[in-house]
């Protein structure tokens, strides 16, 4: 075999290419990624998923959000957070996860090629540094970027994408932020920096948010967020973005409304990497956000070519992208039968941070099936107490009549951590009575568990 050639070529070293490269090599197959050095962990790990949460982690420390509960609206750990303050942390985490990115992928001896790569037929890579790898296989893992619109004049600074806020590219903290948007990405960064103090205004063309996620969740997101003074005008479009010569930036939307702030940030959807490989070139077809069609299996039109993560769109979560690139590899080299799981959890990193896994209320009552729903408030439990959250709620949907458990919503301190309590049981075709019937211990978040089930039942003894 030429020392160029694989049994399997990766495009791309974020969450999905990572795990599927890893995956083939674990069954003795010879596997190359391709990307660009500094690059290696992809965009989750240099500009998304990693910087945003850590972020988040290093303003909720920093201004002493959750102990301004205990100690006034004045306290925070810092007097005077910068963005140097915040960068810190993010850069810190970065630098070690690229490490272990790296050390893991060449533990299981996968070859680097430093470069972004092209086709240049269906079995033939080549990177912008002029190296060429063929591959028995190929997986495109390329990940996406902030889409963009013709009508923004970005800068990197003070009109922005989400990359430069992950960057911190945005220099000094703005006093006041235009968030375009209202989606996971939007909604997650207008609400870390309301908790930063930054007076923010989102704008959303849909007169809803995020309608996958439970409205009783939504609402309470929403109650927060206008208690830190977030403005929300949703049903507004964004016609025109300018720079004033007063150095604000200004929003005109289509009702004739102007807003301005110190900056804007426009979160408006994401386009797929993939329209840099020239895939016209080997007949693969993506749509206008460059996304790739594939089968069950995560195969294109040719069926040694598999895409995986966000380039094939919803649901577009690192976790996910992780499972796709394992369950492609093993599919391809015909190791042990992987499908993807019929459900899975949704964490969103608001503050405070939302979880769920299963269908929402809205949903059950479109497809008529009956359910009761049991809560169990944060203010029941001591923990959360003890941390100073007064946000927190978890929803648990089940049959009235079987008691299986259906669903679960979260919102509020480690929600994203809980909600997988409730997975299993979901998974497993358990019911509420595990919540009733099984020891938790105290004090706990995962408490809630339990007074939300003996408030479901509750509910049926009033109902019988």
């Amino acid at each position: 075999m030429d020392e160029k050639a694989y049994d399997l070529v990766v495009i791309g070293s974020g969450p999905a290419g990572q795990k599927g490269a890893i995956a083939a090599a674990k069954m003795g197959k010879r596997v190359a990624v391709v990307d660009r050095n500094e690059m290696i962990g992809g965009v989750c790990l240099h500009a998304g998923t990693i910087p945003s949460k850590t972020l988040r982690l290093a303003i909720l420390y920093l201004t002493g959000f959750q102990q301004k509960t205990f100690y006034g609206q004045a306290y925070s750990a810092k007097d005077h957070v910068t963005v140097e303050d915040l960068m810190f942390r993010v850069r810190t985490v970065i630098e070690r996860e690229h490490a272990q990115v790296t050390d893991q992928l060449k533990r299981n001896g996968v070859t680097l090629v430093n470069g972004w790569a092209r086709f240049v037929d269906t079995h033939t890579l080549q990177t912008d540094n002029g190296e060429q790898v063929r591959g028995e296989h190929i997986l495109i893992a390329c990940g996406t970027r902030s889409a963009r619109s013709p009508e923004i004049p970005y800068d990197g600074h003070k009109i922005m994408v989400a990359e430069d806020l992950g960057r911190g590219d945005g220099g000094q903290i703005p006093k006041s932020m235009i968030v375009v948007g209202a989606g996971v990405i939007g909604l997650e960064y207008a609400s870390m920096l309301s908790a930063l103090g930054v007076r923010v205004t989102i704008i959303e063309r849909r007169p809803t948010m995020l309608d996958f996620v439970d409205r009783e969740i939504i609402e309470a997101l929403r109650y927060h967020m206008r208690r830190r003074d977030a403005i929300f005008r949703l049903g507004e479009h964004v016609t025109g973005v300018r720079m004033q010569d007063n150095g604000l930036v200004r929003a005109e939307l289509e009702s004739g409304k102007r807003v301005t702030a110190d900056a804007l940030i426009y979160t408006v959807g994401r386009q797929s990497n993939a329209d840099q490989l020239q895939l016209d070139r080997i007949g693969i077809g993506t749509d206008p956000r460059g996304r790739i069609t594939v089968n069950d299996n995560f195969q294109t039109p040719h069926p040694h070519i598999y895409a995986v993560g966000d380039c094939i769109g919803f649901p577009a979560l690192a976790s996910t992208s992780m499972e796709q690139g394992r369950i492609a590899s093993t599919h391809m080299f015909d190791g042990p039968s992987l499908k993807p799981a019929p459900f899975f959890p949704y964490g969103i990193y608001t503050i405070p941070e939302i979880s769920m896994v299963g269908r929402t209320e809205q949903e059950l009552t479109a497809e008529r099936v009956p359910y009761e729903v049991g809560k169990g408030l944060y203010e029941d439990v001591a923990k959360a107490q003890m941390v100073g959250d007064r946000a927190g709620m978890l929803k648990l949907i089940f049959d009235p009549d079987t008691l299986k458990l259906l669903s679960v919503h979260a919102i509020g301190d480690e929600a994203t951590e809980i909600i997988h309590i409730g997975h299993a049981v979901i998974a497993l075709g358990g019911t509420v009575e595990y919540f009733r019937d099984n020891v938790f211990n105290y004090p706990t978040f995962a408490e809630a568990y339990k007074v939300a089930a003996y408030d479901g039942f509750n509910k049926i003894a009033g109902a019988g």
